[in-house]
């Protein structure tokens, strides 16, 4: 991926006259680095080009409503701007933070006195997540009639935290966070633009391009510090970690992260890899998930994934879970990662998950079914003379201690649920399946 940013004007002298606005006040370096046209904008290319979806909007003239879903400090608030001056649309941004039903008003009325004057408006509503459904409701009349082009920019999931009515009237278009390649042509446009190198040694750069985490606002920031020391030698990535702290890990417990997350968890240990389990467990503790959201989770991922291969991993979790009570953090997630490791390493079933999906499905589709009278408890005389109870075999006095005997509602044909895998302890389930199956077959022969 190409950076997000323009190539600004080099040069020590242009880069001193660009630093400060019309008033001279100090210009910040992100904003001096802002691209003047969409053609500028390459970070996005998945969208811009010309066959990605703006590009071909542009092209033929019609800019739908949009949702831009992406990190922060790829160009959602640039790109929204440019839109409006590539279309001759008056560019109006709000934001959802600070933004009620009265502010709305006022925008909307104003949009309307300017398209009877002949101009459109193209209203940007930052963080567009934040405003509940009356508020998201309040922009569909005005999307529908052509007063405005909305373009919401929204860090959350839309089909998470937007009304299904907004989603069918704006394309949702998924921007990408900044990588290495984009990071570093964006720290050498900031080069050019500050007129010199940064004083880094090769680590310390790459260093400083990973604190960013994909967030050329925020890696601009950092050059902005960076580009200000007065240093004798280029420092290393020490020096650099002791100046400058790392930005924090993108990570919402409730949001898109969260969920992407505890899903490659989760994966990670079906697919039996215990270094991977290990790492997304480590970025949600990093992020601040719970752990006993992370507990219950992994015995879940016992019963799951593991089953009856393995019939001690689910008793390893709720140990782990356990001493994480007893020790809190963080001196209890290490039992946590333990079981991460435990679990992606242990004999892998889901037959027992998937026999008990089957016997639920089957239980909803065969109703009030009764069971057999043989089966039946028959307490008083009138349930005696009913037939509950008669013919039943005791298990116990039968040879083997297996009467064979039918359990299923009369008349209902048995079905198969449990299928064990020929892995861990199920082997010895299949083994111990087929000879009651063959005892079973043996018995109804017998009585028939």
């Amino acid at each position: 991926m190409s950076d997000l940013f323009s190539h600004g004007p080099g040069g020590t002298e242009t880069g001193q006259e660009t630093a400060r606005d019309g008033r001279g006040a100090p210009r910040p370096l992100a904003d001096r680095l802002r691209p003047a046209h969409l053609s500028e904008v390459i970070g996005q290319d998945h969208l811009l080009g010309p066959d990605g979806p703006l590009g071909t909007m542009l092209a033929s003239g019609q800019l739908g409503s949009l949702i831009l879903w992406g990190p922060p400090g790829v160009g959602k608030t640039t790109i929204a701007r440019l839109l409006a001056d590539e279309t001759d649309l008056s560019f109006v941004q709000i934001s959802a933070i600070f933004s009620g039903v009265p502010e709305l008003r006022k925008v909307f009325d104003a949009a309307k006195a300017r398209r009877t004057n002949g101009r459109g408006t193209l209203l940007f509503v930052d963080e567009i997540h934040r405003f509940n459904k009356a508020q998201q409701d309040s922009f569909l009349p005005h999307m529908e009639d052509g007063t405005i082009v909305l373009v919401g920019a929204t860090t959350e999931n839309p089909s998470f935290e937007l009304n299904a009515a907004v989603m069918s009237r704006a394309q949702v278009l998924v921007l990408e966070r900044l990588d290495d390649d984009a990071l570093e042509r964006l720290a050498l446009r900031a080069e050019e633009e500050i007129g010199h190198p940064l004083p880094l040694t090769d680590e310390a750069r790459a260093q400083l391009l990973a604190m960013s985490d994909g967030d050329g606002r925020a890696l601009l920031n950092m050059i902005e510090q960076v580009a200000g020391w007065r240093v004798d030698a280029p420092l290393d990535a020490t020096k650099l970690s002791a100046r400058l702290t790392r930005r924090a890990a993108q990570y919402d417990k409730s949001g898109e992260y969260h969920y992407n997350l505890i899903s490659a968890l989760h994966k990670s240990v079906r697919g039996s890899d215990p270094d991977a389990a290990l790492y997304w467990l480590a970025r949600m503790l990093k992020g601040g998930e719970d752990p006993r959201y992370l507990a219950r989770r992994i015995t879940r991922m016992a019963v799951e994934d593991i089953g009856l291969a393995d019939p001690q991993a689910q008793a390893f979790c709720l140990g782990a879970w356990e001493t994480y009570e007893r020790l809190g953090s963080p001196e209890g997630e290490l039992a946590l990662g333990q079981a991460i490791v435990y679990l992606a390493l242990a004999p892998k079933s889901n037959a027992g998950y998937a026999a008990f999906k089957a016997a639920m499905r089957l239980a909803g589709e065969s109703g009030s079914e009764p069971p057999p009278k043989i089966i039946r408890n028959a307490p008083t005389k009138m349930m005696r003379d009913q037939g509950y109870g008669q013919g039943y075999a005791y298990d116990h006095d039968a040879e083997d201690a297996f009467s064979g005997q039918n359990y299923f509602p009369d008349g209902m044909e048995r079905p198969g649920f449990y299928d064990p895998v020929d892995r861990g302890f199920e082997r010895d389930l299949a083994k111990r399946m087929d000879y009651f199956g063959k005892l079973r077959a043996k018995r109804q022969g017998e009585s028939g």
